[in-house]
């Protein structure tokens, strides 16, 4: 996959575009890009993603309101690449760029410097200054300027229309085996392991302290989830702890992300770690002492034993 950061450099041969965040890369995404692929080997033509980074809520969202984000750009682009996108378009958003209005960015952007042929959007795509551009002025404009347009139905699983909004909804309130079904892979993390207060060491399960690459990453709703852990190239079992360890501090104020390995032994100081969330196991609790806590622990490593071998025979 070619990746352009700026739109005076590309050179794509009968390109077939989409425009989008595309944060998750879910179901409904692979549907706009198994389209665009499809399309562009009909006319000898490459698919081309045209997104923007960083996210447009991050820019313009108020003081004390945050966004979280399933993927990082990082991760992002590496799933595009997997779905087998030709090329991929960054623009630099930012509040100016956010004054672009909708006729501007079609036919300053997509048409005369990407020189679409064709566009494929999704059901309720809405793009430009204000979200002025919907399908119906998309169309207006395509028939002026002669490209052709096609806009996808929703793609529904169960009751869900899949969108990144409903998987980071579900991410949010710990439900990562539906938010899983809706992206179409495993819901995963990555960071750096940092130095904690060892308590995990001392009652018997050491720990792993991740301290998450990006700070715009969502994270999953607080409590015990079974976890597969990559390091280095290897792949451990894994339960993760995710909240405040009411039980340990007596002024919980920072949400800490804390992994065992199950049949790890070594050090882990300031590697990089990929945490891969398989399902939750129970909600964090406050116990009466260390002693309970251990207790607890002990039963939630064999809970996720259990669950992680039953993975290895599917």
């Amino acid at each position: 996959m070619k990746i352009f950061r700026d739109i005076n450099e590309t050179s794509i041969p009968n390109p077939v575009a989409t425009i989008g965040i595309f944060d998750g890369v879910h179901l409904a995404h692979r549907a706009i890009i198994e389209k665009l692929n499809l399309t562009a080997k009909k006319i000898s033509g490459e698919s081309v993603i045209v997104t923007l980074w960083p996210h447009p809520r991050i820019i313009l969202n108020g003081k004390g309101e945050t966004t979280k984000l399933i993927n990082t750009l990082e991760e992002k682009i590496e799933l595009l690449e997997s779905a087998g996108v030709d090329n991929l378009v960054i623009l630099p958003f930012s509040k100016t760029f956010a004054a672009t209005s909708f006729d501007e960015f079609v036919r300053g952007i997509l048409f005369e410097k990407l020189k679409i042929g064709h566009l494929v959007v999704g059901y309720n795509h809405q793009f430009g200054k204000n979200r002025e551009g919907n399908f119906v002025r998309l169309k207006e404009l395509s028939d002026s300027l002669g490209f052709s347009i096609e806009q996808l139905e929703p793609v529904i699983l169960g009751e869900d229309r899949v969108s990144s909004s409903t998987i980071r909804k579900l991410i949010s309130s710990g439900n990562i085996e539906r938010a899983d079904e809706l992206l179409g892979y495993n819901f995963n993390l990555r960071g750096s392991v940092v130095e904690g207060k060892k308590i995990g060491t001392q009652i018997g399960f050491p720990t792993a302290n991740v301290l998450v690459s990006s700070p715009d990453k969502i994270i999953p709703a607080n409590g015990v989830y079974a976890v597969l852990v990559r390091t280095e190239g290897i792949q451990y079992m894994g339960m993760m702890n995710i909240g405040y360890r009411p039980t340990i501090e007596e002024q919980p104020d920072k949400i800490v992300l804390e992994a065992n390995l199950i049949n790890f032994s070594g050090d882990l100081y300031n590697k990089i770690v990929e945490v891969t969330f398989i399902t939750k196991v129970r909600d964090e609790k406050k116990f009466n002492s260390i002693y309970e806590l251990r207790s607890q622990i002990e039963q939630d490593r064999a809970t996720v034993i259990k669950i992680l071998e039953s993975l290895k025979k599917h």
